[in-house]
């Protein structure tokens, strides 16, 4: 068995080294040499990037070079390359922050200004100033808080219930054919019910009480969680499903295992939906027949000419509904990390 020569592939300079012209890569060198010196095996020195790719093979996440790793960590540079393909200023977290309150700044500044420069009257819209007294007088008062505090309440409590229903109606729905042949048509002309349609009737049968307006928001919840959970699973791969059952997976086991971690995104959607649909039949309910919260302070101040207390109902709204949509956002960063970690094991 003979060996080739290595020593040709490759151009020398007199003391023997290797040289290589600048510019021009191992890769491309062992590939001149090569068609040079015919039949001659050629020698390249593994860059750091190709011993890096190389040390990583026999894993299950993909890296440049085709490399792929099963441990599920990002591969060296990734990061470094996903920052590289954002703006410079929306590296740093806080820079990405303090880009968020640029236009709420701009906003205010415009609403100062069309109530200073006579556009409005004070009673058509007081200034920001105007607002922010109204709320201190409501804050030192107490009944600041209650408003805030019952609203909220009464939107959590709705949204658990509504979600829920729609979570467990919508994969009953998605995983069933007869079940979606039988309710589809009637929860979809349901869903296209206004909110106000449902307060004389909520009104009628549960009273002026908690009940009536929980059970609207409630219904509000209901309908995003339901809509996208049973279009998402009716989507799942099967050969995902038949792979699953191959491994005696059935009924609930199934649900949560495989066809829930599939559908994740589409189930955060339709929660964020349904939160943000909450707050609006929060209104809806608190508009007519309370004397507590948010709604109510809208419709107080209305009648009571108080602009400055109505834009800080509405002010107020907008604030609680970027919170609570946030903690969503946090809920959303778990849920993935979960079953990341359980799709890793």
């Amino acid at each position: 068995m003979s060996t080739h020569d290595t020593s040709s592939a490759v151009p020398r300079s007199s003391d023997g080294t290797s040289r290589v012209a600048p510019g021009v890569t191992s890769s491309e060198a062992a590939g001149v040499a090569s068609s040079e010196a015919p039949g001659v095996t050629a020698v390249a020195t593994l860059s750091d990037d190709d011993a890096a790719a190389r040390h990583g093979a026999g894993s299950g996440t993909a890296v440049p070079g085709g490399v792929v790793r099963s441990d599920g960590a990002a591969p060296p540079g990734a990061a470094a390359a996903d920052s590289r393909t954002r703006p410079s200023a929306l590296r740093n977290p806080w820079a990405l922050g303090l880009t968020g309150i640029v236009l709420p700044v701009l906003l205010v500044l415009v609403w100062h200004v069309l109530s200073t420069n006579g556009t409005f009257s004070p009673v058509q819209l007081p200034q920001p100033s105007a607002v922010l007294a109204a709320g201190w007088e409501l804050l030192r008062s107490g009944d600041l808080w209650l408003h805030v505090g019952i609203s909220t309440q009464r939107v959590i409590v709705g949204f658990l219930i509504g979600s829920g229903l729609g979570l467990l109606l919508g994969a009953w729905l998605g995983l069933s054919p007869w079940a979606r042949a039988i309710g589809s048509p009637t929860i979809g002309a349901l869903r296209a019910v206004p909110s106000l349609a449902w307060v004389p009737l909520l009104l009628l049968w549960i009273g002026i009480g908690e009940n009536s307006k929980v059970t609207l928001v409630a219904i509000g919840a209901f309908f995003p969680v339901y809509t996208t959970v049973s279009a998402a699973l009716r989507h799942v791969d099967r050969h995902l499903i038949e792979a699953a059952r191959s491994f005696g997976l059935r009924g609930v086991k199934l649900f949560t295992t495989v066809q829930l971690p599939a559908v994740l995104p589409s189930v955060i959607s339709g929660l964020r939906l349904a939160l943000a649909q909450a707050w609006l039949f929060l209104v809806a309910a608190e508009l007519l027949g309370s004397s507590m919260g948010l709604g109510f302070l809208l419709t107080d101040s209305q009648n009571n000419g108080r602009t400055d207390r109505l834009l800080l109902a509405i002010v107020l709204l907008a604030v609680l509904g970027k919170l609570t949509d946030a903690l969503l956002g946090v809920f959303e960063r778990w849920t993935q990390r979960r079953w990341s970690v359980a799709g890793a094991r």
